[in-house]
């Protein structure tokens, strides 16, 4: 190893010593958990935070789904009760025009007389 990668090395880790002899001793690298943990917390909250952004967006989604539902539910409604208001409309003036034209019928005022037949 250089000397550079050495410098990381010890950088980027605790060395903890098993013997007094620091010649003959064995070396344990031990991650420095301060470098790395904000590191893995950011990573962490902006997960959470994409996350939670995320289940926002579903619930509106799901919210504004609902929403729509109902309001088509009230419009179909809305529109077989239009359609049976229609359907009675028809049929009473259905009812009233036949009951105009009997009593057109009936009335001397709208018989139609020949004018000319009279006058001679």
């Amino acid at each position: 190893m250089d000397g550079s990668s050495k410098e990381e090395e010890d950088s980027a880790f605790t060395n903890i010593s098993l013997a007094d002899d620091k010649e003959h001793s064995s070396r344990i690298l031990y991650p420095r958990p301060k470098s790395l943990l904000p590191k893995m917390m950011n990573a962490d909250m902006d997960v959470d935070a994409e996350n939670q952004v995320e289940l926002e967006e579903k619930t509106r989604l799901i919210n504004q789904v609902l929403e729509l539902q109902h309001t088509l539910e009230d419009l179909s409604a809305r529109v077989d009760a239009v359609k049976e208001e229609n359907l009675k409309l028809k049929s009473e003036n259905q009812v009233l025009g036949q009951y105009i034209e009997n009593l057109m019928s009936a009335s001397s005022v709208f018989q139609t007389t020949d004018t000319k037949s009279k006058r001679k």
